[in-house]
Parts: C-alpha cells; sequence; structure tokens
C-alpha cells in the first residue's frame, strides 16, 4: 500500500476534481493510481493526452494488445487488470481468456502476435533488441509509423507501470471484472516471462 497521502473524493478542486470526475463517469469508481497520480495533476493531464494520441493513431484494440504484452512483461498487476477489462470492447472474453494465457496460440493474426512479441521483449530485454525486431514487423505490413506507435505504447506502459510498483501503488480490480477472467490475467504473473 503507498505511504502517500491522497485526497479524498469529497475533498478534490480543480484539476484534481477533474481527474477524479472522469473516471467516476467512466468507471464508476476513481482508481488508487488516480488518486496517487493526481498529487501532480499536469504530470497524470500531461500522460492521459499522450496515451490517447498514441490510441488514437495506432487504433484501440492494437494498443490494448501491446499494452497487455506490455503489462505482462513488467509483471504489472495494475495494468493488466485495468488493461484486460478494457480489451472487453474489442475482444469476446473467451479469446481474451486465452491470450492470458499465450497470446501466441490465441486466434490473433500473424501481425498481432508480432506486435505483442515487439512490446514483451522491449518490457523484458529492450537492450537486446536491433533492427531486426521492427523489421519484422514492417514485413507483416506495418507502415514506420505504426511501428514507432507500437514502441511508443510499450514503452508508454513502462513508464506508467514502473511508477505505480515504485509508489506502491494498491492494485484495483475492475468492479465488473469475473473472478475467473482477473485469475487467467494474473496468471502469467505466476510464471516466467518468455521474451
Amino acid at each position: 500500500m503507498s505511504i502517500l497521502k491522497t485526497t479524498s473524493e469529497s475533498n478534490t478542486v480543480g484539476a484534481t476534481a477533474a481527474l477524479y470526475a472522469a473516471d467516476r463517469s467512466a468507471l464508476g469508481y476513481v482508481p488508487s493510481h488516480t488518486k496517487v497520480l493526481a498529487l501532480h495533476p499536469e504530470a497524470f493531464q500531461a500522460w492521459k493526452a499522450l496515451q490517447s494520441t498514441i490510441v488514437a493513431s495506432l487504433g484501440p484494440r492494437r494498443y490494448e494488445l501491446v499494452t497487455l504484452a506490455a503489462a505482462q512483461g513488467i509483471g504489472s498487476a495494475h495494468c493488466l487488470l485495468a488493461h484486460g477489462y478494457k480489451a472487453l470492447n474489442f475482444l469476446a472474453e473467451d479469446q481474451l481468456l486465452r491470450i492470458s494465457k499465450d497470446y501466441r496460440n490465441a486466434d490473433l493474426n500473424e501481425a498481432e502476435v508480432a506486435m505483442m512479441d515487439f512490446a514483451l521483449k522491449l518490457s523484458t530485454n529492450s537492450d537486446a533488441m536491433d533492427e531486426s525486431d521492427s523489421l519484422r514487423l514492417r514485413s507483416l505490413g506495418f507502415r514506420d509509423r505504426e511501428i514507432v506507435d507500437i514502441a511508443l505504447a510499450a514503452a508508454a506502459r513502462n513508464y506508467l507501470s514502473r511508477i505505480l510498483q515504485a509508489l506502491a501503488v494498491d492494485v484495483d480490480v475492475p468492479p465488473q471484472l469475473e473472478e475467473n477472467l482477473r485469475r487467467a490475467l494474473l496468471e502469467p504473473l505466476r510464471q516466467p516471462a518468455v521474451g
């Protein structure tokens, strides 16, 4: 549990109140990470703007797949649960269960598997990356901008996840996330990452 003193929902004003209200409207509650990151609301708003820009360029389905692979590589329960829930807007629950177990055998197309491989490697072994990683994406039809977007999405997930881990932010379980899916999303954290 984070030692940081956050602002209670009843005492928010200004930018912090706006951040809380946005999450309450979108999620039905204010997650722990919002409460902690709202201690510096301008930085958190900049993060949200960066995230929105990447999603708009890469597309929400691809963004969520890259995010799940990066979160798995980092070992981020925070992001696996939050983005597993968000991914249900683009994936059927049974496919998300299979992705959680082994995305390479979950009926994703070759391009989607390759971008998840890229995100996982960036999150576990980025110093071993070279032009072959980007060339694989290009060979599967990704344009240069899309390759940059995949790298941005994975690196941005590393950025946020590591902040949440470093500050010992409580892991929230989205209330609507079913127990079997919660367990499946977290199962890779009990196993060594393959990159």
